[in-house]
């Protein structure tokens, strides 16, 4: 079961968007997620907002989603245009789900085409999909970079068979190098995302993922611990005791090594659970959440962010689709982001990137405590004075042992 809606205000039916979305807006990126609702089989740990066709019923169609996708595009481009924003090609472009190749890879292109259709593509644009690695093939890979795909990243999960057994990941880790493959031979990028802490996972098991992924030689690798939701099939299995969950001690000796590894390979971090070998290998889209830009979100159940005003859509593909039939929005909610919300989102969020938080946007009383964050080491002493070269003006940049207790920071520093 995925998680329920934010409570928030009504959307307006036709979506519109208030004047003060346009302070600031031409500083701000703009890009776009899309959200494939769709998987041939639910893992036990899921919780997002993803269905099988069991699970579907009548009413909700993958062969008609892309049309229904399109018609949001449609309507965004509108609604931004009718609230005076200015014009600004999506500079990213992120396919998510769900399992997105699920859906044919044309499918996959329109939508795309959709997106450059109504708000346009930057030149240098980002646009990646996420994929199982039995969910493509040499040709429907081909297909997506010529319509338009820049990147990929395969939920690997692991490379261990009883671990993805537990996860309940339906495909065969002797795949890897060959999607992998596949997808370089097309001329896109590839990340892996890995997930680490299952329960019955050893750290002998976890070396083994990481290093299956870095002999493909990728570009990055997102490595997340495992989370187990309330309300997913894993979380009963937890609670009942057929699964024991590992403690904190594992799982930090689980980041460690991942770090140590990836690192000696040539990827940095840049963001707590995301490393990268350049820069350039970063995932834009990605960092753009982080950095608190605009970005429309099309799906069921997707959330979009424009100048302060977040609002997410109807959850179940059904209703999603006899909103835009109707001619109306699908957003089911929205909030306005008040200055404490927003200036503690921006501790969150910023505190994770390597880069750092500069210090100058923390509050006088939360400036005070950064020196205790340094002699606990859990904030690079540098960084705060200013001293490390890489960044300008003095910033919050988390040590390793900070990026284990990243939460305890944010405590720390939030009003």
């Amino acid at each position: 079961m995925s998680p329920a809606l934010p409570e928030g205000d009504a959307a307006p039916a036709d979506g519109a968007l208030p004047p003060s979305v346009r302070a600031g807006a031409g500083r701000r990126g703009f890009g776009v997620y899309l959200h494939v609702p769709f998987c041939t089989v639910r893992c036990g740990y899921c919780d997002f907002n993803t269905y099988t066709a069991t699970e579907l019923g009548g009413g909700a169609s993958q062969v008609a989603y892309a049309d229904t996708a399109l018609a949001e595009i449609t309507l965004g481009a509108r609604v931004m245009r009718d609230a005076g924003l200015p014009e600004r090609p999506a500079s990213t472009v992120f396919v998510g789900g769900g399992t997105p190749t699920v859906l044919p890879a044309g499918d996959l292109v329109r939508m795309l085409d959709g997106v450059r259709g109504a708000w346009g593509l930057a030149d240098d644009a980002e646009v990646t999909t996420e994929a199982n690695p039995d969910s493509v093939t040499p040709e429907s890979l081909a297909e997506l970079r010529r319509g338009g795909f820049t990147r990929v990243s395969f939920g690997m999960q692991s490379a261990v068979p009883h671990v993805l057994a537990t996860l309940e990941r339906t495909h065969d880790p002797r795949r890897i190098p060959d999607v992998v493959r596949w997808a370089r031979d097309a001329g896109l990028a590839v990340s892996l995302d890995l997930i680490y802490g299952t329960p019955g996972e050893s750290l002998a098991d976890w070396r083994t993922s990481l290093e299956t992924a870095l002999a493909t030689g990728v570009d990055h690798v997102s490595a997340y611990a495992l989370v187990v939701e309330r309300g997913t099939k894993m979380a009963v299995q937890v609670r009942r005791g057929d699964l024991a969950l590992p403690d904190e001690d594992d799982q930090a000796a689980k980041y460690e090594l991942a770090d140590d590894l990836l690192t000696a390979a040539g990827l940095t971090w840049y963001e707590v659970s995301n490393w990268a070998r350049t820069p350039a290998d970063a995932c834009r889209h990605n960092l753009a959440y982080w950095r608190n830009d605009d970005w429309w979100g099309v799906g069921p159940g997707a959330h979009s962010h424009v100048g302060g005003v977040r609002w997410w859509n109807v959850k179940h593909p059904r209703a999603y689709a006899a909103r835009l039939a109707a001619g109306e929005s699908p957003a089911a909610g929205r909030e306005t982001v008040e200055d404490a919300s927003a200036r503690l989102e921006r501790v969150m969020l910023g505190v994770r990137l390597h880069e750092g938080l500069p210090v100058d946007a923390l509050s006088p009383a939360a400036r005070s405590r950064v020196a205790g964050l340094v002699a606990d080491g859990l904030v690079d002493g540098r960084a705060a004075l200013g001293a490390a070269g890489d960044a300008p003006g003095r910033r919050v940049r988390l040590t390793r042992r900070g990026r284990l207790l990243a939460d305890a920071v944010v405590r720390t520093l939030a009003d």
